[in-house]
């Protein structure tokens, strides 16, 4: 799908807007089209011209200009439009300068999204201390003066994921497993039993970070999660998009942000 591609088909290049002038509007062909109303009245302010937008349908097309579905035109257009009552959910996993949390904060202070309410989701190391997480949590919110309304501590990500889940994820990357050992024109195109067996402690991370996904933000407006990074080398193309597959898919819309470690967040003193 791409918007105004740039193609050769005429379809998909929108509709140039009318151009005015003090006698009418200029059509395509070059004539005008008198703007009086019937029997020479004007309205109070002359200014009694319209201009239509060109339509969603006109102005989004798919690859050769193919028309899209409602669906997927509602799905481009979601943050034109105003948003009912609902929440956005910040999962906050990594600190990264505080991209994660200052990017749904500023969509919540505008009208298209000022009926949803910010809710941030942190991890906790220790299970035994969820209430000092929480506290802490909460002041830092105040001091970066985000406002929220609730910090939830997950305390269990590293807990094993459930059977079903597992194999949803096994069948996901079922085509792209190799039978053996890789070859090296196969290097980066499959994913090896070896490095499944390296990465399974990260690869139950996120098949657990998806299910507790859908145990609290299935219904949300709008999630935002920090990007996991794998470290350089040390995981496929394959299996990293696998786990970035498995965090989004089936959910409200997903938004993967992280910063570079750069603080975008001052302190109130």
């Amino acid at each position: 799908m791409t918007v105004n591609d740039g193609t050769d088909s005429e379809s998909s290049t929108p509709p140039s807007s009318p151009k005015l002038d003090c006698g009418g509007v200029v059509g395509a062909g070059g004539g005008t089209e008198d703007t009086a109303a019937p029997g020479g009245a004007e309205e109070d302010g002359g200014d009694r011209r319209k201009h239509r937008l060109p339509s969603m349908v006109n102005l989004y097309r798919g690859p050769g200009g193919s028309e899209l579905s409602k669906d997927v035109l509602n799905n481009i257009t979601m943050f034109m439009r105003k948003q009912r009552k609902g929440t956005i959910d910040v999962w906050w996993l990594y600190d990264d300068g505080g991209l994660t949390l200052l990017v749904p904060y500023i969509l919540s202070t505008r009208s298209q999204w000022s009926q949803c309410k910010l809710r941030v989701f942190a991890l906790a190391n220790r299970k035994d201390e969820l209430d000092i997480e929480q506290r802490s949590m909460a002041n830092l919110l105040a001091k970066f003066r985000i406002d929220y309304s609730d910090v939830i501590v997950i305390p269990d990500v590293a807990k094993k994921a459930q059977e079903s889940s597992k194999l949803a994820f096994d069948q996901l990357i079922e085509n792209f497993k190799a039978p053996g050992e890789i070859s090296e024109e196969d290097e980066g195109v499959l994913i090896s039993e070896a490095e499944l067996l390296g990465q399974r402690e990260k690869t139950n991370r996120h098949i657990r970070l998806k299910e507790l996904l859908v145990e609290n933000s299935k219904d949300s407006s709008l999630i935002v999660m920090t990007l996991p990074m794998p470290r350089k080398t040390s995981v496929s193309a394959l299996l990293y998009m696998a786990w970035l597959d498995t965090l989004t898919s089936d959910l409200p819309p997903f938004i993967l942000i992280r910063g570079n470690q750069t603080s975008v967040l001052t302190y109130y003193s």
